[in-house]
């Protein structure tokens, strides 16, 4: 695998897959005289967003299909996240010896600053934001990309400089890597998802588990540890190899985490070891809201320390940030009934995660395009705080089956009569919640359009 910018040069590259990661590799590659072929199975007329993009550079395409023979004349193959890595013709290709990678592990390569790569099934988003915020506000320079947020190919394409690099890490992106190692990993929590392009939790998982593959003595790894599927992927060998710093809620897990360095809550006080000193943060003015915020600010705390960040400036950092968009967001207040927009929380884990911010009396949204979860871990939940049931999209049936019969339920034919249904079912002191547990690509291209279009209906309210 190529480690320096120079040896690209006359490289017959092919690219798989065209959204924004294609496209962005794309610019990088020809900046950096590579002979790039472009490959998708969607028509031209599909994609032509994309190739105006790309109008005027150097690139051969091969659109609707993927031929054997565009393969077998590269020197290197590079996957877009979003495409699977489990394709006859990736199969057919490493047989002929063509190497076959991923984005991910291409760009990282060429990466000189530190990397922190943050995972899990959430929360990603969250803890990089609070991290790179906490290290500005510190004085230091940041870059932020990944699975939610720009491409890590962006790092290089634009020339970017930072003190540190802060990578969210799906499982997609770690399918193909072999060589990655970042100078920290935070794990947030690892919950079944993905079920349509994974065939068990075991293959999720072992995805998940290849982030720790090149860990050594230098690597600091932050890991959940009241959650016990992580706690059970820290015991393997390769994560051993390096430092650990444990972050919980659980007060009895004190003085076992102060004492080999981490992180834990109690009460309004967050407690934390990384040196010789414990050092204290205050939550009581925190604007997130819900338990699992804290654990977010825990794990970007300790990252945030081993680069620097200092202690008055994660405090201040701590006291005003507020919630990222489509995450427990706040919409508005219509008649006694509080909105929230929570389109971000595409698998169960992440519902009960919000679920577990509210007392009760909540008329769930959920519902969109069905990934093969299981719904009935949301049953007692579901039971003790759901009044109303609004279940669209593709899923709603799968959604019924399991929790139907544990609250008024719903299954309705288009997204806007859902929001308009959970209105009208609505009562003074009721929340109206938008938490679907899937995907949104059954109606919306994103989740974030999901969302806007939600705080859209709410905004017409009266």
């Amino acid at each position: 695998m190529y480690k320096e910018l120079s040896e690209l040069k006359d490289k017959r590259i092919l690219i798989v897959g065209l959204g924004k990661t294609g496209v962005s590799l794309s610019h990088f590659l020809t900046q950096h005289q590579a002979q790039v072929t472009v490959t998708d199975h969607k028509s031209k007329p599909e994609l032509s967003a994309q190739l105006e993009q790309l109008e005027g550079l150097p690139i051969k395409f091969e659109l609707g299909s993927h031929s054997p023979k565009v393969f077998l004349q590269q020197d290197l193959v590079v996957l877009s996240p979003g495409v699977p890595s489990n394709l006859k013709i990736f199969d057919y290709a490493r047989s002929q010896g063509i190497k076959v990678t991923g984005e991910f592990e291409f760009v990282s390569a060429f990466i000189k600053e530190p990397i922190i790569g943050v995972t899990g099934t959430n929360g990603k988003t969250t803890v990089a934001r609070l991290a790179e915020s906490f290290l500005k506000a510190s004085g230091l320079t940041c870059w932020v990309g990944g699975s939610n947020e720009k491409p890590m190919t962006d790092y290089l394409r634009y020339n970017e400089k930072c003190n540190v690099v802060i990578a969210e890490v799906s499982g997609f992106m770690l399918e193909h890597c072999d060589n990655f190692n970042p100078n920290n990993i935070v794990f947030t929590n690892l919950a079944e998802n993905h079920l349509d392009r994974y065939r068990s939790m075991e293959e999720y998982i072992n995805a998940k588990r290849k982030i720790f593959k090149n860990t050594n003595q230098a690597t600091t790894s932050i890991l959940n540890a009241d959650d016990n599927a992580v706690v059970e992927l820290a015991r393997d060998p390769s994560v051993q190899r390096g430092r650990i710093f444990y972050f919980s809620r659980k007060q009895a897990l004190e003085p076992q985490i102060m004492n080999i360095g981490g992180a834990v809550n109690i009460g309004h006080e967050i407690r934390v070891r990384t040196g010789p000193e414990i050092e204290y943060y205050s939550i009581k003015d925190m604007k997130m809201r819900g338990k699992h915020s804290i654990e977010n600010i825990m794990a970007a705390i300790l990252v945030a320390r081993e680069h620097g960040a200092k202690h008055d400036a994660i405090q201040s950092v701590i006291d005003t940030f507020k919630s990222l968009p489509h995450r427990i967001e706040y919409v508005r207040k219509v008649g006694g009934v509080m909105f929230y927009n929570d389109s971000k929380a595409t698998n169960v884990h992440a519902v009960l995660r919000s679920l577990d911010t509210f007392d009760e009396n909540v008329i769930l949204i959920a519902g969109g395009k069905d990934t093969n979860l299981n719904y009935e871990p949301l049953r007692n939940m579901v039971k003790r705080k759901v009044k109303t049931l609004i279940l669209v999209g593709e899923a709603k049936e799968r959604i019924n089956r399991d929790l139907g019969d544990f609250s008024e339920t719903f299954l309705i034919g288009t997204f806007e009569e859902a929001v308009l249904i959970a209105y009208q079912k609505s009562r003074i002191g009721d929340i109206v919640l938008l938490s679907p547990g899937c995907s949104s690509f059954d109606m919306f291209d994103s989740f974030e359009e999901r969302g806007d279009y939600f705080k859209e209906i709410v905004s017409k309210f009266r």
